[in-house]
């Protein structure tokens, strides 16, 4: 990778990772460097156990992400494009299967793959004046990063098909009011502070439990009711047994809050 290509940036606060895209003249766009560079990160991030969440956003105030980086695509086969497609899947796929929450701090707009970005986190908190849609039937392609899958999970099939179908674009409150975000912060000056503050029982709760309980979520969307509540036991089990469970009834006898260790 040279020294032009452009990087995702790594920093930590408050117990969580935040990676920031870090193009804001080409509105943040996920060029192939890109997006190796967010595998690299996730592979990182893997090990670093001291990291209780993953926040994604992206630098400046325009743009959290506007999706792929046309330009780039101009020169590209169409099996050049397959291949970038691919690597939504092999360089990003960590980020829905992470053991820790991963939220998106969106702090411009999201559009096409930015938007699918998002969808891959698990939580979204938009600035206000945020900017959301999937335009990509508008020029002649469908999303491809998972767009048609992950959508409907969230809103359901007909709010889906609405965005995907008509291009419809949505400012922040409707997409508070769709549940397409979890919350909108006070300002755009002051969503890193608002998203810290929104993730705070997050980074300071149990991480086995979440990472059970993140665990056991998605794999309903896999299952049937019955195999899923087995699982869900398992899952539960794996509390249970844990260190972090004992030290929770210990602080509810001692009248204190909890330290968990992820133990």
């Amino acid at each position: 990778m040279s020294q032009e290509e452009p990087l995702v940036g790594v920093s930590y606060r408050d117990g969580a990772a935040w990676l920031t895209l870090t193009r804001p003249e080409r509105m943040n766009s996920l060029s192939r460097a890109t997006l190796q560079r967010f595998g690299e990160l996730g592979r990182e991030l893997a090990d670093r156990r001291e990291v209780r969440a993953v926040v994604i956003t992206g630098a400046g105030d325009k743009a959290f992400c506007a999706g792929a980086d046309l330009k780039e695509r101009q020169g590209m086969s169409e099996d050049d494009v397959r291949a970038q497609l691919g690597l939504y899947q092999t360089q990003l796929g960590w980020i829905a299967a992470s053991r820790v929450p991963v939220i998106a701090a969106i702090n411009g707009v999201a559009l096409g793959g930015g938007l699918e970005l998002a969808l891959m986190c698990d939580l979204r908190v938009a600035a206000p004046h945020a900017l959301f849609g999937l335009p990509e039937t508008s020029i002649g392609i469908i999303p491809g990063a998972g767009g048609t899958q992950r959508l409907p999970r969230l809103l359901g099939e007909a709010r889906a098909k609405e965005l995907i179908l008509l291009g419809r674009r949505l400012d922040a409150a409707q997409a508070l009011a769709w549940g397409l975000v979890n919350h909108v912060s006070r300002s755009a000056d002051s969503l890193l502070e608002d998203t810290l503050e929104f993730i705070r029982p997050i980074v300071e709760g149990a991480p086995i439990a979440q990472a059970s309980a993140l665990a056991a979520i998605d794999a309903s969307f896999d299952t049937s009711l019955e195999h899923g509540l087995q699982l869900e036991r398992l899952y539960y089990d794996a509390c249970l047994t844990s260190a972090d469970r004992r030290e929770a009834l210990a602080a509810v006898a001692e009248k204190r809050r909890p330290a968990f260790q992820g133990r």
